[in-house]
């Protein structure tokens, strides 16, 4: 399967779940706002979501995937099966209990905790009350959604992507259901979709269990003893747990900041942003970081250094390709996304302005995550876990510094600006730090590519400004008129964006219907 095809099919089943996502944000939206039940609820939300960043997604996947990889090799054979499996379960006779006295631990110090994200919401006690509350319930999802990340590894190590590409669906269907017919006030909603968060959890680990018997992966759960594997794990978990925690922090940074010094409403109005700048992250960024991590890390096991770093170039021309138009897209009209999106009912017009300014500056940073996707497997796949946390803690230190410089001019939208400018100063270290160890770098064909990319955003965004110059009036009434008018803005843009693309060769027909027969 080519590397564009994997990408396609990761990309397809979590374009899926992020189209559920957006039923999901809209129905939040309508049902609770931006009060004290959204406030209280997107901090109980996060916190777990933090973890899983950090441990399941971040350093426990960038530490076990190569290295059960190299436990396959690039031939697969029984016996590289078998010990696969066998380190497989080794590494889940730790996890297993690790997760279990975690847990166990943050439902004891849940109030401390949450003290700690939110400040107490400025001596508002019933709010804070309300987030250790749904805190408590939400927490168990980690444990859950880590043990799902452990089988999902695996999958991915076989090339096999599309049942845990498909598991977020799961989340998206429990807290659609939640909000649609569980409760009638907004803190009663809240309360459900708290719980749908946990329980989605339970479906998610079931789904990829099943997957992985399917795909023939066998691992027992033998009693927990240090191996020089586990040790080799352990060794590389550390660092990558910083790192990955450092990134994390970044992102925590403005809800902490805006639940502590910003009125209410801010923790919001940056949730709502950052879930419609996530999409064209989550459809492409993710899927490159998920196929390319065991995809490279075969190769380099096997000395096709080259293979591998051709890999990362075509992986950046392909998500460059998508991800400029959509952060283009997503700075100049997101005031008429998120009015047709979200405002109805107890969203209002000035929160629709409020979010729309976040996300506007939120998308600058876009192409950075996404680029910052396809350079950190190069690391992992070579075990450097170091160099990248020090890349982090710059970034890291960026962004703190710049929050507190602009949040008391700009509120929340100095926020999302210091993440922005994070987000580039961290890819720019990733990229320049490969370069200097000769492990990477763009070629000529690449910058040609991403030249042409944004030659045609340019084009794109003229379309969309003469589009918003004759019909911007339509944006202010509720009702189809705003959706229809919506769905021509983005089809003018993206009509605009292919055509231009086609005409200088920034897309070929030969290698669309290349990779299509791949």
């Amino acid at each position: 399967m080519s590397l564009a095809k994997r990408i396609s099919t990761v990309g397809g089943f979590t374009l899926l779940s992020r189209l559920f996502g957006f039923v999901r944000d809209m129905l939040v939206a309508r049902y609770l706002g931006a009060g004290m039940a959204a406030d209280a609820f997107f901090i109980a939300f996060k916190l777990p979501n933090f973890f899983r960043r950090l441990f399941g997604e971040g350093a426990f996947t960038v530490g076990f995937v190569p290295l059960y990889s190299r436990f396959l090799g690039k031939d697969i054979t029984p016996e590289s099966k078998a010990a696969a499996d066998a380190f497989a379960g080794q590494v889940i006779s730790w996890l297993l209990p690790v997760l279990l006295l975690f847990l166990a631990g943050m439902e004891v110090a849940m109030v401390p905790v949450m003290f700690g994200l939110s400040g107490g919401f400025d001596g508002d006690s019933e709010k804070f009350n309300f987030a250790v509350e749904l805190g408590r319930y939400t927490f168990p999802y980690l444990a859950l959604i880590s043990l799902m990340t452990f089988f999902t590894g695996m999958l991915n190590a076989w090339d096999r992507f599309s049942a845990a590409a498909f598991a977020p669906v799961i989340l998206n269907i429990f807290m659609i259901s939640a909000l649609l017919f569980m409760g009638e006030t907004e803190v009663e909603k809240a309360r459900w979709l708290a719980i749908a968060v946990s329980t989605s959890g339970a479906g998610q680990l079931l789904w990829v269990y099943v997957a992985a018997r399917r795909a023939g992966i066998r691992v027992g759960l033998p009693r927990p003893r240090l191996s020089p594997e586990i040790k080799e794990l352990f060794r590389v978990i550390g660092p990558a747990a910083l790192g990955a925690g450092i990134l994390q922090v970044n992102l925590l940074l403005d809800t902490l900041l805006a639940a502590r010094f910003l009125p209410e409403g801010s923790v919001s109005w940056l949730f709502y942003a950052d879930r419609l700048n996530q999409l064209p992250l989550g459809v492409i960024g993710i899927a490159v970081g998920t196929v390319l991590l065991p995809g490279i890390s075969r190769l380099i096991a096997g000395g096709d250094d080259a293979g591998a770093a051709r890999q990362q170039n075509r992986a950046i021309e392909f998500t460059l390709l998508i991800t400029l138009p959509a952060a283009v897209a997503l700075a100049l009209i997101s005031s008429p996304i998120i009015a047709t999106l979200f405002e109805r009912e107890a969203f209002l017009a000035s929160d629709t302005a409020a979010t729309a300014a976040a996300l506007s500056i939120y998308a600058l940073g876009l192409p950075a995550y996404v680029v910052a996707k396809a350079l950190t497997p190069g690391y992992f796949a070579r075990q450097d876990t170091k160099t990248p946390v020090r890349f982090a803690m710059v970034s890291l230190a960026v962004n703190t510094a710049l929050n507190f410089a602009l949040i008391w001019d700009f509120a929340h939208v100095g926020l999302a600006a210091a993440t922005a400018v994070a987000a580039w100063v961290n890819v720019a270290l990733l990229y320049f730090g490969l370069r200097r160890s000769f492990a990477f770098s763009l070629t000529g064909k690449t910058w040609i590519a991403i030249f042409k990319s944004a030659a045609a955003c340019a084009v794109m965004a003229a379309a969309l400004l003469v589009y918003l110059h004759f019909y911007s009036p339509a944006f202010s009434s509720a009702g189809m008129n705003r959706i229809l008018h919506l769905v021509g803005l983005i089809a003018a843009g993206g009509v605009a964006y292919l055509a231009t693309a086609f005409a200088i060769g920034g897309i070929r027909i030969a290698e669309l219907r290349q990779i299509m027969k791949r």
